[in-house]
């Protein structure tokens, strides 16, 4: 369900998705929730650059720090432009329950209403009303729209072209992305009217990246020596930064899901970190048991595990269940990063699929077993979403749908740029290292 419309700006009291709970006026600006978005905003463009840059740069080998790091501030730029030109209007534009409309292309008409308060779906029977400026929710789901596509690089590091890489990134955004955020978070969208519940991205950005991700490194292959050649992190000191970095910026990731500074973005605090901290002591706990110690890659991993696993459920459950949520995912994306990745021997290089994937997987269906109903309650549905039967099977719906597109679009979309440039860098390229054969420029 769209972050959005989870909850009441003014008092924090929560609006179903599927009902109109207020008329589709605009609500006096409160510079309270516009200041506590513009912070969120603010943490999860940090959670791109520099926190994902230097998260997956550690992780790779010397020759390619700099080509990773790359990735996400190119993608930054880029997608930023796109999401400006058409990815915004197509997410979140009325049109019908599928795709948005043109009706915002190039931002057209953010002008004349640029200093009241924003409403969703105007015009519409489930139209919702908001008390920040249209602005800031463009830049807020522009933050996202940025760091889902990064996401996914890390899947095929060391190997794709950097003209490849802008050109899927494009056609990514909008083939991919714009359509899912669109089912999910406006309130037109067929799994928005289904009752889906997702609060910060479960489906959007965490099962989206991973499945794609899943999907460039088949089409891509395995890298050069993968399997035999020692492909260890180069410097993990970074990606503990970067690590730090996401988990810091994931408070504002999943409590900007409250659209204002309420009691349920306190909640959606303290539920993340919660999952979190569980999920770091169960990976770290399981590699302890099994391999005789507790790295730090493994306890890096496990945080962003739970993170990923709380996102859909941040806004829905209590502590306790966010608690038991992070010590699953950490178990089960410990096994899908560890296990299943070496014996299906697909190169899913920073381990996109396994973390993002499968703990979007775990935390869409968890957030089905575990929500608490007061917490999404409002006039209109005095029950709010409550785990169970019902609401699972709507939770497994969306996970299903999104397998489905997401890996069917990237398929498209990777086909289209290696008809145009080329996927991958050549042999001798790859040996090299991206960072001097792509950019000319090295770490000493």
């Amino acid at each position: 369900m769209s972050r959005l419309l989870r909850a009441s700006a003014l008092a924090g009291a929560t609006i179903p998705l599927v009902h109109p709970a207020f008329a589709a006026t605009s609500r006096p600006i409160s510079p309270g929730d516009t200041a506590w978005m513009l912070v969120c905003t603010a943490l999860v463009l940090l959670m791109t650059i520099p926190g994902l840059a230097l998260f997956y740069a550690g992780m790779v080998r010397k020759k390619n720090v700099l080509a990773t790091m790359m990735q996400s501030f190119a993608i930054c730029a880029l997608i930023s432009v796109v999401w400006m030109l058409a990815g915004y209007s197509l997410a979140f534009g009325n049109g019908n329950g599928w795709i948005g409309d043109a009706s915002r292309l190039f931002l057209n008409g953010l002008g004349a209403d640029w200093n009241k308060a924003f409403v969703l779906g105007a015009g519409t029977a489930v139209a919702q009303p908001t008390a920040i400026p249209e602005s800031v929710f463009v830049m807020f789901q522009m933050a996202f729209a940025v760091i889902t596509p990064a996401v996914v690089t890390g899947a095929f590091a060391d190997r794709m072209k950097f003209s490849a890489l802008m050109i899927f990134m494009i056609l990514w955004s909008l083939l991919v992305y714009a359509p899912i955020a669109h089912w999910v978070w406006a309130p037109t969208g067929w799994l928005a009217r289904l009752g889906v519940a997702d609060f910060a991205g479960g489906t959007v950005v965490e099962i989206n990246a991973g499945v794609s991700g899943l999907v460039c490194a088949l089409v891509l292959g395995r890298r050069l020596g993968f399997g035999t050649e020692n492909m260890a992190p180069w410097n993990l000191a970074y990606a503990v930064t970067g690590g730090a970095l996401l988990w810091v910026g994931w408070l504002g990731f999943n409590s900007g899901g409250a659209m204002g500074a309420n009691a349920r973005a306190g909640m959606a605090v303290l539920a993340t970190q919660l999952a979190a901290a569980g999920a770091t002591l169960t990976w770290s706990g399981a590699e302890w048991l099994l391999r005789g110690k507790p790295s730090v890659l493994g306890a890096i991993s496990g945080a962003v595990a739970g993170l990923v696993a709380i996102t859909p459920a941040a806004g829905f459950v209590l502590p306790g269940p966010a608690l038991a949520i992070g010590l699953i995912a950490g178990l089960v994306c410990f096994y899908a990063a560890t296990e299943l990745k070496p014996r299906l021997r697909y190169d899913d290089s920073l381990d996109a699929f396994g973390v993002h994937g499968v703990g979007g997987m775990v935390g869409m269906l968890l957030t089905g077993v575990f929500a608490f109903g007061p917490l999404s309650a409002g006039a209109a549905d005095p029950a709010g979403a409550t785990g169970g039967l019902h609401l699972l099977g709507v939770q497994a719906v969306a996970v299903a749908a999104t397998i489905v597109w997401s890996a069917v679009g990237t398929y498209v979309a990777l086909k289209i740029a290696g008809v145009l440039v080329g996927l991958r860098v050549s042999r001798e390229e790859e040996r090299e290292g991206l960072d001097i054969a792509l950019h000319g420029e090295q770490v000493l």
